[in-house]
């Protein structure tokens, strides 16, 4: 379903060749007249997280976290890491593919590169959440989470809302944004039961001290 709905947006966009989807122009109009500098700064603030640095080391976190001892917490954070960059491998090539162009510059309220569809911040911050969520779900009980799964939730869409809020992105950039992780993260998360299995299960006497 989630491949469904980003491959029908993606071409709805190639067909257009990127123009505008409707409601993308009410959208990314709406903020215009509504960036006070405090806002602005709280959205750049909130933006930067979405990419650079960040969301790699936190995909090393999110390994960290679900692994109990060294060999595990090595071979999650690899494993992150990797569904982090192939995500990322796979999103630099469906933006070469598609070449979207971004709304016009003079409505941007910070700096911004290449091409629009699928949304950078958007996908890696969406990826980084996903994974810290998988590791913390691994570790507790949902009961015992769930106010760090829904912060960690809450801020993945706060960094995809925060590109259409400082006009560098359309709305629909962003939705594929959101559609592409998820779906990334569900075939990572089948491709990788079979190792992830281990992780789940209670330690064995023969480990236990």
């Amino acid at each position: 379903m989630l491949l469904s709905l980003f491959a029908l947006l993606t071409v709805v966009v190639a067909v257009r060749h990127g123009a505008p989807l409707p409601g993308d122009r009410a959208l990314h109009r709406w903020p215009l007249d509504r960036r006070p500098p405090v806002a602005v700064a709280t959205a750049l603030a909130v933006t930067a997280t979405g990419t650079g640095l960040v969301p790699y080391l936190l995909a090393v976190v999110a390994g960290l976290i679900a692994g109990r001892d060294g060999r595990e917490r090595r071979g999650a954070a690899a494993g992150a890491l990797a569904v982090l960059i192939l995500g990322q491998t796979v999103r630099y090539g469906l933006m070469a593919a598609v070449a979207r162009p971004r709304p016009a510059a003079y409505d941007w309220a910070t700096t911004a590169s290449g091409h629009s569809f699928p949304s950078g911040h958007t996908t890696t911050s969406a990826l980084t959440a996903g994974l810290l969520v998988w590791a913390v779900l691994i570790r507790s009980r949902v009961s015992a989470v769930r106010f760090t799964v829904a912060l960690l939730l809450l801020w993945a869409v706060a960094v995809g809302l925060s590109r259409v809020y400082l006009g560098v992105h359309w709305a629909s950039d962003v939705l594929g944004g959101w559609l592409l992780a998820a779906f990334w993260l569900c075939l990572a998360a089948r491709v990788t039961e079979p190792l992830v299995r281990p992780l789940r299960a209670e330690p064995t006497a023969a480990r236990r001290p």
